[in-house]
């Protein structure tokens, strides 16, 4: 065990060793690389103040606004897809069935036998699922 000590230690002093003696390390310096660009005054927008006595915006308002700019608004329907709507009874959906549609107790469509029992298989720890199928 004491010789091998010797030969573990010298090849690790020799190498951190170089790292002392050979000073500092060259890098590039990033501003020889790239100029920088020019300060520039920003333009006017000439912006003017609220009036006094008017409606400030409110947040759903604002929040619209927003919306609107970054999606374009509402966009037109044709009127193929109005029909459609129309015929799929968009006036007779619930106001809250996406939030129903995860409920486990909700069945919105009916997935037949094998799905539910994939989707009613016990959790393992295993690398391989396998569910148990009624034939």
């Amino acid at each position: 065990m004491r010789k091998l000590l010797p030969l573990l230690a010298v090849p690790a002093f020799v190498l951190g060793g170089c790292g002392v003696i050979g000073g500092k390390p060259q890098t590039p310096d990033e501003f020889q690389v790239a100029r920088n660009a020019p300060l520039v005054i920003p333009p006017d927008y000439t912006l003017t103040p609220p009036v006094a006595g008017t409606v400030a915006l409110t947040p759903q308002d604002a929040q619209q606004q927003a919306v609107d700019a970054l999606f374009g608004g509402p966009a037109p329907r044709s009127q193929s897809e109005l029909n459609l709507l129309e015929k799929a009874g968009r006036d007779r959906a619930l106001v809250g069935a996406r939030s129903t549609a995860s409920d486990p107790d909700t069945r919105v469509v009916d997935k037949g036998p094998t799905t539910m029992a994939i989707l009613n298989a016990p959790e393992s720890d295993g690398q391989v699922a396998s569910a148990q199928v009624p034939q």
